[in-house]
């Protein structure tokens, strides 16, 4: 099993940044494919970005690329969101999730490919 909590959720005005923490345990971390994804009030759970396993591909929705950036460091089992040029059309509760990997090493796109999910954390962003 694969515990996923994230962090660094918070209300910001329009033009804000915020940096979304994802920290996980329980299995390898450099075996997790890790993705992020949000929800609106409403909507569906949607796609935001995604990073492979050694961190070296990464892959957005159009919607945020140019403004958020995905990393993480596989010393400290965290990945990062990092979200700049904040708009109220991100305001959503912000999930992680992690697809267990045992050989393969590519971005994981597809909501019902991850295993593991987060609790979410809360962005709202103001006009």
């Amino acid at each position: 099993q694969v515990q996923l909590v994230e962090s660094g959720g918070g209300l910001v005005q329009a033009g804000d940044s915020l940096r979304l923490s994802c920290a996980a345990s329980g299995r390898p971390f450099n075996n997790l494919a890790m993705g992020w994804f949000r929800q609106a009030p409403g909507k569906e759970r949607e796609f935001v970005a995604a990073i492979n396993r050694s961190g070296g591909s990464r892959y957005y929705a159009d919607s945020v690329k140019g403004r958020f950036t995905i990393f993480r460091d596989n010393a400290k089992n965290t990945m990062y969101l990092q979200m700049n040029s904040l708009s109220p059309e991100d305001t959503a509760v912000y999930y992680c999730a992690a697809d267990y990997l045992t050989f393969s090493d590519h971005v994981v796109t597809r909501r019902n490919e991850y295993d593991y999910w987060g609790q979410g954390t809360q962005v709202a962003v103001s006009s």
